[in-house]
């Protein structure tokens, strides 16, 4: 390990804190001193593959140690106390999407961040996907005739999470929030943040009264971002087959983009050009990790990327939906962002 390298620590050893971790020990930026996992026999045997301190206590993680890094992929609701604690500590903070159960939250985790004067960021991988890239690049280099509809699925079907997440207070919110935020960030990321949210919000529990105390499986949302260009996301773990993609029509073009293809269609769906790319989970993640170690590093020279304070802008249009669907009635999300500004 190089004299530079950041002393860094992994909280939550699910199978994206082992992604995380893995592909934080490949590159050359960290030094993993410590990993924690509630699973004390899981947190042992990945310590001794990294050759590295094994807790099953976060608290005693971050209160016995003084770290440059914390990778955080447990979830905040057993940990947020201790996730502050650690940046009063001058812990860099990198969290696993989302930042927060929801915007108060968030707000308060950038609050902490800037006054300690260190980095909190968020990992949405897909900011270094070659295909969004091409998306982004397209639009800005105005190749397109008015775009004027943005239409976004993700579909997981049912793949098996854990319980928590099926808890409003625990979880903070379901598939808008645990699956889809990655996809709402490349929205917002490309078209800026909606005028208006509208939304609709289900689960597939047996009655009424049981669907009151459990996230939601299924949500629409709608989307103004100005007179002339709207947008939708469908988003459901109750069918499948695992999809997300986001489609930009334009009046002579159509472009469609998921994790690894770009395609150009005209406007009657023929292909014109695709475009498949070779990344993975590992790949982005790592180019995730090298962005926030160099921002850190040399912050001059290296703009830290999905800063905290970036998604805070995603933090609001996602609570303006659970509020929407809540009310019956369309929500701001500059509203939102208006308490931190």
């Amino acid at each position: 390990m190089g004299e530079n390298n950041l002393k860094t620590a992994v909280l939550g050893l699910d199978d994206n804190g082992q992604l995380l971790l893995e592909a934080a020990s490949k590159i050359g930026y960290f030094e993993i001193a410590a990993v924690a996992d509630t699973d004390t026999n899981l947190a042992e045997s990945v310590a001794d593959k990294y050759k590295c301190a094994p807790y099953d206590d976060y608290r005693q993680l971050i209160i016995q140690n003084q770290f440059d890094c914390l990778l955080v992929a447990a979830g905040l609701h057993s940990c947020d106390r201790h996730v502050k604690t650690a940046m009063k500590k001058k812990f860099n903070v990198l969290k696993l999407p989302p930042p927060a159960r929801n915007f108060e939250e968030a707000a308060e985790f950038v609050q902490l961040a800037e006054n300690e004067n260190i980095k909190f960021a968020v990992a949405n991988i897909s900011q270094f996907a070659r295909s969004f890239i091409a998306l982004r690049e397209f639009l800005q280099q105005g190749r397109i005739e008015q775009a004027f509809l943005i239409s976004a699925v993700c579909t997981v079907g049912d793949r098996p999470h854990p319980a928590w997440q099926s808890d409003p207070k625990l979880s903070g919110g379901g598939v808008l929030l645990r699956d889809c935020y990655e996809l709402i960030n490349q929205i917002i990321s490309i078209f800026g943040i909606p005028q208006q949210v509208y939304a609709l919000n289900t689960n597939t529990a047996g009655d009424k009264q049981q669907r009151l105390y459990l996230t939601e499986d299924t949500a629409v949302l709608a989307m103004k971002f100005t007179d002339s260009t709207f947008g939708n996301l469908i988003a459901s773990r109750a069918f499948g087959p695992e999809q997300k993609y986001l489609k930009v029509y334009g009046k002579d073009k159509i472009l469609t983009t998921d994790s690894t293809h770009f395609t150009i269609s005209d406007s009657h769906d023929n292909v014109i050009e695709q475009s498949e790319y070779d990344d993975n989970l590992f790949i982005l993640m790592t180019k995730s990790l090298e962005n926030f170690a160099l921002s850190i590093l040399s912050p001059d020279k290296n703009k830290l990327c999905s800063s905290g304070r970036d998604n805070l802008r995603d933090m609001a249009v996602i609570e303006s939906a659970y509020l929407s669907a809540r009310t019956g009635f369309p929500e701001e999300p500059a509203r939102i962002l208006q308490r931190v500004l």
